[in-house]
């Protein structure tokens, strides 16, 4: 036992020298340039998963152990920006995550203060690799002061244009994509040139039935021709003509001025039938940012945990790795990225294939 725990320290010794210390940051160096070399993944999302597991595995508390994630946050996105990923997506808070003990939830509200601030300081992390800060989630269920903290971390780093950090916090995909249809439905609801009306909508009862009484009232005059051909072919039926011609003259008198106020009170709406999956894309919290290429999950655990449902498409890579987020560095990360650039070059073989099919 007392040889185990002498060999142990001996081990951590050996880490934490000068020598050993420079060579592991040079080799480290020295991959990232070897990836480099190959496709480069734009968009990456994690699910820091396994800070608690870890914690009650080690024996120190769940607030330690979400510290020690922000550490592997704050490597990973290093690792991230130094191999050229543009944009990095975060899982930091579920909404689900409200339902966990009270001092829990205020001791990773105080963190998030704490890391946003640490994060967005001028030459720390984000501002050396020109990242800024989006919190993609429900504004109003956070605390004033984390609001004053976010808003802070998000203004400090807004000049910065070369990469993105999209924090979800609080967020579930389900309210991201609730939210987008809202919004889409919003937009086809007004009509074009004008303010919105919340009497004037294309999918309102009221608009319907306009529009088919502008149809009825379109089909009347052609009806109405025909019968007066008809009629004065006839010499006979020229007194019924009349009464025929007064009848309708009165109609058209009293449906005048509702037919004016149809055709003067029914806007231009934008067409329904032209929302598309494109159309609620721009319409999500990450719009405006590349297709997602990479979904990682740490701890073992392979489901999504409603995130990222709806940017995840044919081509992303969802990765699911046993180790714990506080473990999670560049040594798990390699042969994920390694992985990634396979499937790509795969990928665009597959494609330059059926391009010389095309031409042949």
């Amino acid at each position: 036992m007392s040889e185990s725990i002498h060999n142990s320290r001996f081990r951590k010794w050996v880490a934490s020298s000068p020598p050993v210390i420079w060579g592991v940051r040079q080799l480290r160096e020295l991959l990232i340039g070897a990836l480099r070399q190959g496709p480069i993944p734009q968009h990456v999302a994690f699910v820091m998963d396994g800070n608690r597991r870890f914690a009650r595995d080690h024996g120190i508390e769940t607030v330690e152990g979400h510290n020690l994630g922000f550490e592997a946050l704050a490597r990973i996105l290093e690792v991230c920006y130094k191999t050229g990923v543009k944009v990095v997506t975060i899982y930091a808070f579920s909404i689900e995550n409200f339902k966990r003990s009270k001092y829990e939830v205020d001791a990773l509200m105080d963190m998030a203060k704490l890391k946003l601030t640490q994060l967005s300081e001028h030459g720390a992390l984000l501002d050396r690799y020109g990242a800024s800060i989006r919190i993609l989630g429900q504004r109003e269920l956070v605390k004033p002061d984390v609001l004053e903290a976010i808003d802070k971390a998000v203004s400090l780093t807004a000049g910065n244009k070369k990469a993105i950090l999209n924090v979800c916090f609080p967020y579930t995909s389900r309210d991201e994509i609730t939210s987008a249809v809202k919004k889409t439905i919003d937009t086809y609801s007004q009509p074009i040139g004008s303010h919105p009306s919340p009497s004037k909508r294309p999918f309102s009862e009221t608009h319907i039935t306009r529009n088919i009484r502008q149809q009825m009232l379109k089909t009347v005059p052609e009806d109405g021709s025909e019968k007066s051909s008809s009629r004065s072919a006839s010499p006979e039926s020229s007194k019924e003509q009349s009464s025929a011609g007064h009848s309708s003259a009165t109609s058209t008198l009293m449906n005048q001025s509702e037919k004016g106020d149809a055709y003067s009170a029914a806007p231009s709406f934008p067409d329904p039938e032209t929302i598309t999956a494109e159309t609620l894309t721009d319409n999500m919290l990450t719009a405006g940012t590349p297709p997602l290429d990479l979904l990682v999950r740490t701890s073992g655990v392979q489901r999504l945990s409603d995130f990222m449902l709806w940017q995840c498409h044919e081509n992303t890579s969802i990765v699911f790795l046993d180790c714990l987020w506080p473990e999670f560095d560049l040594w798990q990360f390699l042969p994920v990225l390694v992985e990634w650039q396979w499937q790509r070059k795969k990928i665009q073989e597959q494609e330059r294939g059926r391009v010389r099919q095309k031409t042949e």
